[in-house]
């Protein structure tokens, strides 16, 4: 089956499901509101100005926020209902506007809020604490980048690592709550920039093309069901202020690490163009070491490693957006990333009773990539007569390119080992193409439907092609025995329904159902001359079907004071590293392998949240219980005659459980020093596997992080943040202890149009990564130090007029629709 006609395919899938007329009564959301605050002189927007949302009849607290850089705000989630906004800061007028009612699913534009100067000093009157670095809902969190010291200058991952209930190792492997199985997605799409993995991705998109990553724990049948602990949204930046506005910024660091990059957009009545470029040359200098011991002969390799990678990035995002009428919006985007990396990696080995082998050897890795990805999306909105009913439609194709080689050389002391010289070159192409349908329909105030199709279709072809250098003879041979080539095709069609309803004032429900078709077909081909051509190829196949439901209950208990239960069922599915059966020989003593014939992991989550909010005291409390059957884990084993070798490969064994829970707190201890706290608590059980020889394990983890502001005066302040990670249960053995300190400072100048930033990321240059794993075959105890501490210096400096003025009927809700992520995952 081709590739065209699986398309075609999709499309009638698609014209099936919406052909049939739906009467399913449904239920209420929650929406938005925002708006932009501006100096009524200058219109220039107003950067750290107080914003809180109150409750018309009571004018009671419900939540508040700062404004950033560009002077936007945004509360969201909010509960319909008549409300108020009050926005104060020094050097102005106070401001309140009132009787703002929010209807079920429709969110509020509020415009621009005017503030007026009242001749006050900006050095005589105390500011209203300090940004916020996230906005706390009870399924959810908003992570605002701009208002982040410390992640200034870095890329997307340094950026992930500071967000709460967030962890990213050495190698760059994100984590939520504890599981390393998430779906991270750019602007609501798997990117197929990522090519086989989006760690690479993200090591290498600066942190500053990012406007804001949203985390849901534990998403409704609406989203993707990809995913075993949750779903990570990255928003790239895209302006949508009136006028011509942009920005400027750079940084410098310590290794040679550089930055730099603008941003440009233009907004009248009918079109919003934006664009921006980033450059990031990222520099990682780090070390690490290995001991194995092998029980069968008592013998003992140790090895010591230091590291360089440098990689090289360029980031080019152009698009437009067509307000064809006041209920119609077109957008038109493209993104397009070249990466080049230089990896360099030098092993020091010394060996110790083994049979055939003794002394020391250096092995030195050298490898140059080049990659090239781009993706186009179209965006279609319409908005019915009917208020809150309106349709979405997505198109995103996307491709990734990359040519590398690879050369390994390694030396003994030993005179009866000969050297191992051997040069891999390898290809990756990737194609991506998404199609998304959603449609939302209210019955009233109290009950809304939604419905929705999707397609993903990726196709990667994969190359490798070994040669090793033949001593006797004195030249280079090719290695058939890991030269191949390995191409993968992942099918997934998906249909949902969700159904929501209000059942009285205070409590609600929705249940959702997702059904999913999905395939994944592989087929790995060897180039060994000594095969028969017929017996060259070796196919998988995997086709199954599974029905994803969930169900969401929510309480309320008056005012700020929310309760949420919450079931759901998730997938998560081989990735294109973990099934490609290529064998990786970078480091001799530790073979990794693929494994085509993974089955995806099955995921039955189940959530119970509360969420209180005082006046200066934001909580969200949240128990949680997962189940994974059919779990991917690495298993190591020794290679039988290759004396002190361990292999590694990729398989499912039974299943596990996690049950945990996680507090994150906002506390506002005065007008200038607020704090954020996070702790994750979870006990984790392996039921082990009788076909892999791996006992049962089980063990409590548990990591902590919290990140303070102080004000220091109106344009200097200071961002510190502190994580600890506890040893950690795993399947073969247990992970080490970690703790690491990032700091940073801010100085706004030239009247708040610029900002000078310096951070210091590891502060005591302790990160480490590793761990231990013991089989009744070896012990071995790995530690590694990916990126050593870091020192950077940014400078920020922003412009633009707001010249153009907004239509009434767009101050209404059409400004962000293309924007990436709340729900169009």
């Amino acid at each position: 089956m081709d590739f065209a006609y699986r398309i075609k395919n999709a499309y009638i899938f698609l014209l099936a499901v919406f052909a049939s007329p739906v009467e399913i009564i449904a239920q209420v959301k929650n929406a938005a509101i925002s708006a932009v605050v501006i100096d009524s002189s200058s219109n220039e927007p107003v950067g750290f100005a107080s914003a809180a949302l109150l409750r018309q009849e009571s004018m009671s607290y419900v939540k508040g926020m700062q404004t950033v850089d560009d002077g936007k705000i945004q509360f969201t989630d909010v509960a319909p209902g008549t409300y108020a906004v009050r926005i104060t800061y020094i050097g102005y007028e106070d401001y309140l506007r009132s009787g703002i009612i929010v209807q079920a699913g429709r969110d509020i534009n509020l415009g621009n809020i005017s503030l007026k100067p009242s001749g006050e000093l900006l050095e005589e009157v105390v500011v209203q604490g300090t940004p916020p670095a996230m906005e706390l809902g009870i399924d959810r969190k908003i992570f605002n980048v701009a208002q982040s010291t410390i992640s200034v200058g870095g890329t997307a991952s340094d950026l992930l690592a500071n967000v709460p209930s967030l962890q990213v190792d050495v190698d760059g492997s994100v984590s939520l709550r504890g599981s390393s199985s998430v779906r991270v997605l750019i602007d609501g799409r798997e990117s197929a920039m990522a090519g086989s993995d989006i760690t690479q991705l993200l090591q290498a998109m600066p942190a500053n093309s990012i406007e804001r990553i949203e985390v849901v724990t534990n998403p409704s049948s609406r989203y993707d069901a990809e995913g075993q602990s949750g779903i990570i949204n990255i928003v790239l930046k895209k302006e949508a202020r009136g006028g011509f506005n942009g920005g400027v910024n750079a940084s410098a660091g310590s290794y040679d690490n550089y930055n730099a990059g603008f941003n440009l957009n233009l907004r009248n009545e009918k079109f919003n163009y934006f664009g921006n470029y980033n450059f990031n040359r990222r520099n990682n200098v780090g070390d690490g070491l290995n001991s194995t011991r092998q029980f069968s002969n008592n013998s003992l390799t140790e090895n010591s490693s230091e590291s360089n990678h440098l990689g090289l990035n360029h980031s080019v995002r152009l698009g437009t957006d067509y307000y064809v009428t006041d209920k119609t919006l077109i957008g038109f985007s493209g993104n397009l990333s070249l990466r080049g990396n230089a990896r360099n990696d030098d092993m020091f080995y010394s060996y110790f009773g083994h049979p055939e082998l003794s002394g020391t050897s250096s092995r030195f890795s050298r490898q140059d990539e080049d990659d090239i990805g781009f993706d186009l999306n179209f965006d279609l909105k319409h908005e019915f007569v009917r208020e809150g009913e309106e349709i979405v439609a997505n198109v995103a194709f996307g491709r990734d390119s990359e040519e590398g080689v690879n050369v390994f050389d390694q030396t003994f002391t030993d005179p009866s080992a000969v050297q191992d010289l051997r040069v891999n070159n390898t290809s990756e192409d990737g194609r991506n193409l998404n199609l998304q349908l959603d449609y939302v329909r209210p019955f009233g105030e109290d009950n809304k439907l939604e419905a929705g199709y999707r397609s993903i279709i990726r196709r990667s072809d994969d190359t490798q092609r070994s040669e090793y250098l033949d001593s006797g003879a004195g030249e280079m041979l090719p290695d058939y025995a890991i030269s191949n080539d390995f191409n993968m095709e992942s099918i997934v069609h998906a249909l949902y329904t969700n159904y929501q309803r209000k059942l009285t004032e205070q409590f609600g429900i929705q249940v959702g159902l997702r059904a999913e078709q999905a395939y994944l077909n592989t087929e790995y081909l060897s180039f060994d001359p000594d095969i028969a051509p017929t017996d060259r190829s070796a196919t998988g196949r995997l086709d199954y079907f599974r029905i994803y439901p969930s169900i969401f209950l929510t309480q309320e208990f008056g005012e700020g004071n929310q309760l949420q239960a919450s079931y759901t069922r998730r997938v998560s599915r081989p990735r294109g590293w973990q099934v490609n059966p290529f064998i990786d020989v970078s480091d001799p003593m530790n073979i990794q392998q693929g494994n085509p014939n993974l089955l995806p992991e099955d995921i039955h989550s189940f959530e119970l949240s509360y969420a209180k909010f005082w006046d200066a005291v934001m909580l969200t409390t949240s128990a949680y219980y997962r189940r994974v059957n059919d779990v991917v884990q690495p298993i190591i084993t020794t290679v039988e005659g290759m004396d002190g070798v361990t292999f590694s490969q990729w398989q499912n064994i039974s299943r596990n459980e996690a049950a945990g829970l996680e507090l994150i707190s906002k506390v506002d201890f005065s007008k200038k020093v607020d704090a954020m706290f996070n702790a994750n608590l979870f006990h984790t059980r392996f039921h082990g596997s009788e076909a892999f020889n791996i006992d049962p394990t089980e063990g409590f983890n548990w990591n902590a992080n919290v990140t303070a502001n102080y004000r220091i005066m109106s344009s200097l302040s200071a961002q510190a943040r502190a994580e600890y990670q506890a040893p950690r249960v795993m399947a073969q053995g247990k992970g080490i202890e970690q703790f690491v300190v990032n700091a940073g400072v801010r100085w706004d100048v030239l009247d708040r149009k610029a900002s000078i930033l310096f951070n210091v990321r590891d502060l005591f240059n302790q990160r480490r990564w590793g761990g231990y794993t013991q089989t009744q075959q070896f012990y071995r105890y790995f530690e590694n130090r990916g990126m050593r501490r870091m020192f950077m210096v940014t400078l920020n400096y922003r412009f633009g007029r707001q010249d153009f003025e907004r239509e009434e009927r767009r101050n209404n809700g059409m400004e962000d629709d293309f924007n990436g992520g709340g729900e169009q995952f």
